[in-house]
């Protein structure tokens, strides 16, 4: 696999589209997604500034509207939460009259990023979340990959590009985060001790969170875990999945699953060094259930619309992965890692299709590649799953707010 032209993404159409209704575009999503790469694609035609660089950063800091008078028709600004007070600035150039052009934003702090957007370009930005490269995206530029690949390699865009050791590479992404990301996001004094937290979430991957016995195992107290926890969601490392708590008549579980906006790093962080090693690891299963879960998510965030996803647990122990808004319904996802269809992979979605009206059309997503229905659920391997989730586009409102 050797470096290449950039691959097209598939949220290229979207921020374009977005171009003609907003004067600012701001992308976020984790640091080496690709979103310089898509910005300079598809705006082409604006200057680029990168606030990564100390001497770009300095004259945006020490003089922001001279800064920007070299923008007068816009410009892709990289990282631009470096510089947060930028963004008052662009308001006042975005409203004033004639103004025609594009300003483009990108950041790789969800929190840093949308607290400044909220305050100071409320209503006059598009919020684009861009996460690593999808299996469509992958497949089509490298048709060679397998599951275990895919799960052993991870989805970052540089791996690909450059060909690059995925240990190495994760290696570095990680020291890089801890080092100097991590730093501009809080005061954690002790590298060493979240870095073994973060490699116990990656142990705790489609399990219910557990702030206190996270704490306990790692050495700090629950209050630290759960504010560690909320800086892996702030940099995109992590995140939690909600659970679907809507009245319909049972006891519902209300604490969400943890899992990783990149499998490959969680399998890093797992030990993982040879792609050997994920047929027979004993989390395989929640790897893979964990890439199909980010998957639907990074189905929907390139497209644009809202992408509200739960899991279901009752106090029964009734289960299943994924639940998929679909106007007034619910669409259930249950995942299994296994080539081989059994019956039993449909107990789950049988139990909970019982428990509530609003659950329809189930779905199957399993380790093998072929399309089909059986006992009335429609079954997918990971390479038919954009065209069902094409047909399962959520519309209307979703039946689990409130």
């Amino acid at each position: 696999m050797g470096a290449r032209k950039p691959v097209e993404r598939v949220a290229e159409e979207l921020v374009l589209s977005l171009r003609t209704q907003h004067p600012v575009i701001t992308v976020t999503g984790p640091r080496q997604s690709g979103k310089t790469t898509l910005c300079q694609m598809a705006f082409g035609d604006l200057p680029y500034a990168n606030l990564e660089a100390p001497d770009v950063r300095l004259r945006a800091e020490t003089d922001p509207r001279a800064f920007l008078a070299e923008f007068s028709q816009g410009a892709v600004i990289d990282e631009f939460q470096r510089v947060p007070d930028l963004a008052s600035y662009i308001q006042t150039i975005v409203d004033g009259a004639g103004f025609a052009g594009t300003f483009v934003l990108t950041g790789s702090h969800n929190l840093a990023v949308r607290n400044t957007v909220s305050q100071s370009l409320a209503g006059r930005t598009a919020l684009v979340t861009l996460l690593p490269f999808s299996v469509t995206e992958l497949r089509q530029n490298w048709p060679e990959l397998t599951t275990d690949e895919m799960l052993f390699r991870g989805f970052y865009p540089r791996i690909y590009d450059r060909n690059l050791d995925p240990t190495q590479a994760l290696s570095d992404y990680v020291g890089t985060y801890v080092e100097r990301d991590l730093r501009q996001l809080s005061t954690v004094h002790n590298l060493s001790l979240f870095q073994k937290f973060m490699t116990l979430c990656a142990g705790r991957i489609g399990q219910l969170l557990n702030l206190e016995s996270l704490g306990n195992d790692t050495g700090v107290s629950q209050p630290t875990s759960r504010e560690w926890l909320t800086l892996l969601e702030a940099s995109y490392i992590a995140f939690r999945l909600p659970p679907f708590f809507a009245n319909i008549g049972k006891r519902l579980v209300k604490t969400p699953k943890l899992y990783f906006y990149d499998v490959g790093l969680a399998a890093y962080l797992l030990g993982i060094t040879d792609v050997s090693q994920i047929t027979r690891h004993p989390l395989r299963g929640m790897l893979f259930e964990n890439l199909v879960i980010v998957e639907v998510m990074k189905h929907f965030l390139n497209r644009g619309p809202r992408h509200n996803l739960w899991f279901y647990r009752d106090s029964n122990g009734n289960e299943v992965d994924l639940l998929i808004p679909r106007g007034a319904t619910i669409v259930p996802v249950e995942i299994k890692s296994a080539m081989t269809i059994t019956n039993e992979f449909f107990n789950g979605l049988a139990k909970v299709a019982e428990s509530a009206s609003q659950l329809r059309d189930p779905v199957l997503v399993y380790g093998g590649e072929k399309s089909f229905t059986h006992l009335g659920t429609r079954v997918t391997g990971l390479s038919g799953l954009p065209a069902l989730l094409q047909d399962l586009a959520p519309v209307g409102g979703d039946p689990g707010d409130g």
